[in-house]
């Protein structure tokens, strides 16, 4: 655990409020849920609580079928992180930070996809090199909760009506299995 040096006070009502710069570093954005954890020292520790990561060992089984299926790597994400990986090494990518990029795409609730003559990527992961060719966001009660999606394995990958409606349903399913 790391001091920031700041320091603030309780007030009447049990708030604490959490500083602006650790907010925007941690990307917790307002309505964003925080898990409380204590522990034996005193301490009280907030997290980022991610419904999708509640499901990682369910998005990685999902992940590894639809990989088999749709012949492309796959990546499932929360808003901050890769959660799930299929096809990739997960060394590479797995708790890695998602781009602003993809948040971007995500916030604009909309399945994208790449098609052979576009020139323009969607690169998911910050400080991976590696391309999105078709994805959707995760939607469960009206939130997005993250983005599942389609990776280029090779240079000219491109996706097609049948990637996108593959990763479209993938959304779908895991956006309605957060609900129950």
């Amino acid at each position: 655990m790391k001091a920031t040096g700041i320091v603030r006070r309780i007030d009447d009502l049990g708030r604490v409020v959490i500083p602006k710069e650790i907010r925007r570093t941690m990307r917790i954005r307002e309505g964003d849920p925080l898990e409380i954890y204590t522990d034996n020292d005193g301490e009280v520790i907030f997290k980022k609580y991610s419904p999708l990561g509640e499901l990682s060992t369910f998005s990685t089984q999902y992940a590894e079928v639809l990989y088999r299926t749709g012949g492309h790597p796959v990546l499932v994400c929360d808003r901050d992180h890769v959660i799930a990986v299929a096809g990739i090494p997960k060394k590479e990518l797995l708790e890695r930070r998602v781009s602003s990029a993809l948040e971007d795409s995500m916030e604009q609730r909309k399945t994208f996809a790449f098609g052979a003559g576009d020139t323009a990527r969607l690169q998911p992961v910050e400080g991976i090199d590696r391309y999105a060719i078709a994805g959707a966001p995760i939607i469960a009660a009206g939130d997005v909760c993250g983005s599942i999606m389609f990776i280029a394995d090779s240079a000219g990958a491109s996706a097609g009506e049948i990637e996108t409606k593959l990763i479209a349903t993938a959304a779908a399913f895991l956006g309605k299995q957060m609900e129950e």
